[in-house]
């Protein structure tokens, strides 16, 4: 295939689902991902498509990473077992807190029949799928769960964030977060690249008894500007089978316990 063609591939694939990730654009194109990552530069430099961590987005000007509906195209075979994985951590009647993200999204879908929860959110999507699931027409509960809504200002990736979020959130005790990420790092831990994101996180983590992180292979090694917490303050990190063996190791010397969820179980 000359480049013309995969380029026109690439940006096919962007313009129909809003983003595409590199290593799904490698297997689509049967190209290295160094020849994928360099057609993708091209593209940006032409001002077609806009260069992320892991792949390309539509341009937009108002974010500096895929809103949730590109995000939410992307990875969903290691999202989807992740989220099995996740939800299996959770007991029936206990409280959790769930960040915003397509993977925590993924997470509250696989949550919709575990009864008797309380769950605060900062997410409007992940509210939204669990209001639908527990909440007859008449406003009554279906299973006994309840959804709390921080407020807040809305981010591109549907999160509310900021000092109202915040002044909530330092009120609230649960039992477990489940927290999405942008990047996980040896050195610089968990990350994200909105700052005031960031400072809502660390208010996640400072309310919950037991943090569990979803975050898929390609978080590794990926910085965010602003930090949310160390390796070391996570008691549980759930990732898919495509992280490499040393992270695995390191990863598990760090965190309370590492659960790797393989693809292929989120397909039986």
């Amino acid at each position: 295939m000359l480049a013309r063609q995969r380029q026109e591939r690439i940006l096919e694939e962007v313009r129909a689902h809003g983003g595409a990730r590199v290593s799904d654009l490698v297997s689509a194109l049967g190209v290295s991902e160094m020849t994928v990552r360099r057609d993708i530069t091209i593209l940006a430099g032409r001002g077609l498509v806009a260069r992320v961590h892991g792949g390309a987005t539509a341009l937009s000007a108002r974010a500096e990473e895929p809103g949730f509906s590109a995000k939410s195209q992307m990875a969903l075979p290691q999202k989807e077992a992740i989220a099995r994985a996740a939800a299996a951590l959770v007991a029936p009647g206990s409280s959790v807190a769930i960040s915003a993200g397509t993977t925590t999204h993924a997470v509250a879908s696989a949550l919709v029949d575990t009864p008797g929860l309380t769950v605060v959110t900062n997410s409007l999507p992940v509210a939204q799928v669990l209001h639908e699931a527990w909440c007859a027409p008449d406003g009554s509960s279906l299973s006994g769960g309840s959804v709390v809504l921080t407020g807040g200002e809305r981010t591109p990736s549907d999160a509310l964030v900021g000092p109202v979020a915040v002044a909530a959130l330092r009120s609230l005790h649960v039992d477990t977060l489940l927290l999405g990420v942008h990047g996980v790092d040896a050195q610089a831990g968990l990350t994200t690249p909105n700052l005031v994101e960031g400072e809502t996180n660390r208010a996640l983590v400072a309310a919950a008894r037991h943090v569990v992180v979803v975050a898929d292979s390609s978080k590794w090694h990926v910085v965010g500007l602003a930090g949310i917490a160390a390796l070391e303050d996570v008691d549980v990190l759930v990732t898919d089978d495509g992280l490499p063996q040393a992270a695995r190791d390191l990863l598990a010397a760090r965190v309370g316990r590492l659960v790797v969820a393989e693809r292929a179980a989120a397909l039986g």
